[in-house]
């Protein structure tokens, strides 16, 4: 099992960016898949990026464009770039980590979009 704490939510104008982080407890060099979801008010929880242990990525089309995931296995920190923000944009975001057989999930980050 692994610890994951989010950053990074806020308060944004539509069109403008966000940068969130997600820290690990301990080591992710050897996580094989990590990622984030989002949940906005009234809906389910849904895919936004993930990024494998190689650096391969995978992007809902909802972020194709304006997304990038990235992960730096030196600081065990997870990230999303977020770019062109849409206050569809608006909802909780939930990092992840498949730690074979479980997932870890952290609590989440808040962002809104919002003039």
């Amino acid at each position: 099992q692994v610890q994951l704490v989010e950053s990074g939510g806020g308060l944004v104008q539509p069109g403008g960016s966000l940068k969130l982080s997600c820290v690990a407890s301990r080591s992710i060099s050897g996580i094989s898949t990590m990622g984030w979801h989002r949940q906005a008010p009234g809906k389910e929880r849904e895919l936004v990026a993930t990024i494998g242990i190689g650096g391969r990525t995978n992007y809902a089309d909802s972020a194709k464009g304006r997304f990038t995931i990235s992960r730096d296995n030196t600081k065990n920190t997870l990230y999303l770039q977020m770019n062109s923000l849409k206050p569809d944009d608006t909802a909780v975001y939930y990092c992840y980590a498949i730690v074979y057989p479980a997932t870890s999930w952290g609590k989440g980050t808040l962002v809104t979009v919002s003039s």
